[in-house]
């Protein structure tokens, strides 16, 4: 049976460079995954933009170098509904459609992908959007993370916390593997400090459009701060319905959610004062930024967000490493190339990335902002991978960055 399911790749590999050698298909196929329906619907509309515009850009720049020719990218999308059954269904559609690599910004969605994406005749590249740290765990030789890891965030909120005096939180957090790490994650923080969770009542940001039991059920053992976040249009929902109910104390948004696009949904700040969350996509300013901010809002109609922007210089990193690979169907050479991509600085692109992990995360700094006031205020730029000042002040050197740096310790 396994000398069968050889000679069946073989023979499927085989006709894929013929056909390909034929000079009528020289295209290399991108996968997506992701919700592109229902409550979440935004989010994952603001990741495949970001794959989408670069692989438009790439293509107009005449595509990629690999095994000798050229190659164009075909970005096939389908809607997940941020459902694990549905990405699970949806890779297997994109393999037989031979891609390369799938895009799949939803952790719980990306994780059972995680037990298939090696399979003999069937590899393809995994991009995981997520700042879970159990991705990082996996010990998968095909995993690209294109997110900076939660733990930096919940340390920060935490003391952010802690420095407002503020020593009750309650935690509504959207439901999965995702919200049940930020959960433990800044639990633990938290209880380290001295400060006391009061609530935990977890709820599906992916399919609810109500939280008021959740929600009463927190507010009624009055905390002073809540964590609150999934996809940033339920949270903007939680935001909402908590002040309607009388919560007056502050929120600790989780990294999916963006305050920018929160902001605009509730027609101002008024419902976010003593927020802190992921710092807003253009106030990080690197010199590429505005050129990318205009065409990617000429383009899409919306407003820019890291989603997009992380996305696209994840595709634009992939075709990069096509090229240092020399081929555009050896998956495992083309993960191997990953370092040599890297790294991808403010000059040129509109984020920074500075290298990758053994793990396959992209080595990016943390970045977050607080509203007071009704005001936002300044971003912080964490840089959390050096351990000593001489290696912070190699990456200040080179980073392209126009505001001041800190090192999380």
């Amino acid at each position: 049976m396994r000398h069968l399911k050889k000679l069946l790749c073989f023979v499927a590999v085989a006709s894929a460079i013929l056909w390909s050698a034929s000079g009528f298909a020289a295209e290399i196929v991108i996968g997506f995954s992701g919700p592109l329906s229902g409550p979440a619907a935004e989010y994952g509309q603001d990741c495949v933009n970001g794959v989408d515009m670069a692989i438009k850009e790439i293509n107009a720049a005449g595509g990629v170098a690999a095994d000798g020719r050229k190659f164009t990218f075909r970005l096939e999308r389908m809607d997940d509904k941020a459902s694990p059954e549905l990405a699970m269904a949806n890779a297997r559609q994109l393999v037989d459609k031979g891609a390369l690599a799938i895009f799949e910004p939803v952790f719980s969605s990306a994780a059972p992908m995680l037990r298939i994406n090696e399979e003999e005749c069937g590899e393809f590249i995994l991009f995981a959007y997520t700042s879970s740290p159990k991705a990082d765990t996996t010990k998968n030789n095909l995993l690209i993370i294109s997110a900076p890891v939660l733990t930096d965030y919940a340390k920060v909120y935490a003391n952010f916390a802690w420095e407002k005096g503020w020593r009750k939180a309650a935690m509504v957090v959207t439901l999965g593997a995702y919200g049940d790490e930020w959960r433990q994650v800044f639990r633990s923080y938290w209880e380290r400090l001295g400060g006391k969770i009061t609530a935990d009542k977890p709820a599906n940001y992916y399919t609810r459009t109500d939280f008021v039991a959740p929600l009463s059920a927190a507010i009624a053992t009055k905390p002073d701060v809540m964590l609150i976040g999934g996809p940033s249009g339920t949270t903007a929902l939680v935001i909402a319905q908590a002040r309607e109910m009388g919560f007056k104390g502050g929120f600790l948004i989780v990294d999916q959610a963006k305050m920018d696009a929160i902001a605009q949904m509730l027609d101002g700040t008024k419902f976010m004062e003593n927020s802190i969350g992921t710092a807003n996509a253009l106030s990080v300013p690197v010199p590429m930024l505005s050129s990318f901010d205009k065409r990617y809002r000429d383009t899409y109609k919306r407003i820019n967000a890291w989603e997009a922007m992380l996305n696209y210089q994840a595709m634009l990193a992939l075709a990069k490493a096509i090229t240092a690979a020399g081929t555009q169907d050896n998956v495992y050479a083309v993960r191997a190339a990953f370092p040599k991509a890297l790294p991808m600085l403010g000059d040129k692109y509109p984020a920074e990335m500075f290298g990758i992990t053994p793990a396959g995360r992209i080595i990016m700094p943390a970045v977050l902002q607080s509203i007071s006031g009704g005001k936002f205020s300044k971003a912080d730029v964490y840089v959390w991978w050096t351990r000593t000042p001489e290696e912070f002040d190699q990456v200040n050197k080179i980073s392209k960055i126009m505001i001041p740096k800190k090192m999380l310790k």
